[in-house]
């Protein structure tokens, strides 16, 4: 596999496993402030972190060793979509995304992945568009903000600063409502560049 590639399988690998080490503590009834709890907000941060950063890394090395590939240019966005997914079903279950924002952005990825299967049968590989670059910009920034809030919580640091976790949330929530533009913002940006192909496909199926 080439290096490029096993920086983005990288978050596939990384999305399951922050989804137990999440959980973990919740499963195994430990509270806030014990040992488990705090070492999992010490595993989840770099985890976290490394994840998004392989995004950078699997461009970088795509670009220096030539090894763009329309399969890298489907690979890349799978493994964003996969890790971000994952990622937001925690603060889902969690309380800090609201569950209309989430399905939203479920309905987004789904189009967006259909767009992409009708367009790779043309012979045509879509590339990141500067407006779902952002997009992703965007749910890396409130993924962070979420883990914030649960890891402040995890520590007992939001009780011993006298932090006001209210007005975190709702500062998050703001990040998933601009996570929600964005997508569909960006999707309609794919739909006018891709959308004579999805459109000729439509047709082609419909003369058979």
């Amino acid at each position: 596999m080439k290096a490029s590639n096993k920086f983005t399988a990288a978050r596939i690998i990384a999305a399951p496993v922050f989804f137990i080490i999440y959980f973990l503590p919740q499963w195994l009834n430990c509270a806030p402030g014990s040992l488990l709890s705090i070492i999992s907000v010490c595993i989840l941060i770099p985890l976290l972190a490394f994840a998004e950063f392989t995004d950078f890394l699997d461009g970088f090395f795509a670009r220096k060793n030539n090894e763009v590939s329309d399969f890298g240019k489907m690979f890349d966005p799978f493994a964003d979509v996969f890790l971000h997914l994952g990622t937001f079903t925690c603060f889902v279950f969690s309380g800090y995304m609201p569950p209309v924002l989430f399905v939203l952005i479920l309905y987004r990825e789904f189009g967006q992945s259909f767009l992409r299967m009708v367009v790779a049968k043309s012979g045509t590989a879509i590339a990141a568009r500067k407006g779902g670059k952002l997009k992703t910009v965007f749910y890396v920034a409130s993924c962070f903000w979420a883990l914030i809030e649960e890891s402040l919580l995890r520590t007992g640091l939001s009780s011993l600063w006298n932090i006001n976790m209210n007005v975190m949330y709702w500062i998050g929530v703001g990040f998933f409502i601009v996570c929600v533009l964005l997508s569909y913002i960006s999707f309609i940006d794919y739909l006018k560049q891709f959308g004579k192909i999805l459109k000729q496909a439509a047709e082609d199926k419909g003369n058979k």
